[in-house]
């Protein structure tokens, strides 16, 4: 694929017919926790609203994002796992997933956006401060998950999930003279 390629990606909900292509992009990232194809089949029947693929004009699936609105804090969407085709060359697909995602989700009232990024996945977390910036948003970060909250009878530790937190930017206070305690202060 060129670079001319990314005017030829369409951006659309899931269908479970998507499930096979989903889970071998999961399988061969080799930095995702692949899930059954059963799960997949599952997520595209019951969330592909809020969720979606990337196709290219043949129906070849290049990209996705499964995501959702968090019940418990429906201003909340949660992009779950998301992937791009290691031979897809199209700049920027990721964060043009996100954004037609966020702008769904918006439809919806979600004003604030969540993720995790396990420390070792620069790249992802780059796009994200990308894709926030690009939106106005504040990014915010903590542990959600550490490493012993994973059962240790896997090969490896996995790694800590760190939640970035995307919300609407605070603007700066305007300068309107002195503050209270500065008048005190100097009195």
């Amino acid at each position: 694929m060129t670079d001319s390629d990314a005017a030829h990606i369409t951006l659309r909900a899931p269908r479970p017919a998507d499930a096979p292509a989903v889970w071998r992009l999961v399988r061969d990232s080799d930095i995702l926790d692949t899930n059954s194809l059963y799960y997949y089949n599952l997520w595209f029947r019951d969330f592909a609203d809020m969720s979606i693929v990337a196709a290219t004009d043949d129906d070849r699936i290049v990209g996705f994002v499964t995501a959702y609105i968090r019940p418990a804090r429906p201003d909340t969407l949660m992009a779950w796992q998301s992937a791009v085709a290691p031979d897809h060359h199209a700049p920027g697909l990721a964060v043009r997933m996100m954004h037609e995602l966020a702008d769904r989700a918006a439809g919806h009232g979600a004003t604030c956006i969540e993720t995790t990024i396990n420390p070792g996945n620069r790249a992802v977390a780059l796009m994200m401060r990308r894709f926030a910036h690009e939106r106005g948003l504040d990014v915010h970060t903590e542990v959600l998950f550490r490493s012993e909250d994973f059962p240790d009878d896997q090969a490896h530790a996995h790694p800590p999930e760190v939640l970035y937190r995307m919300t609407p930017a605070v603007p700066a206070p305007a300068a309107a003279g002195p503050t209270v305690a500065a008048v005190a202060s100097r009195q």
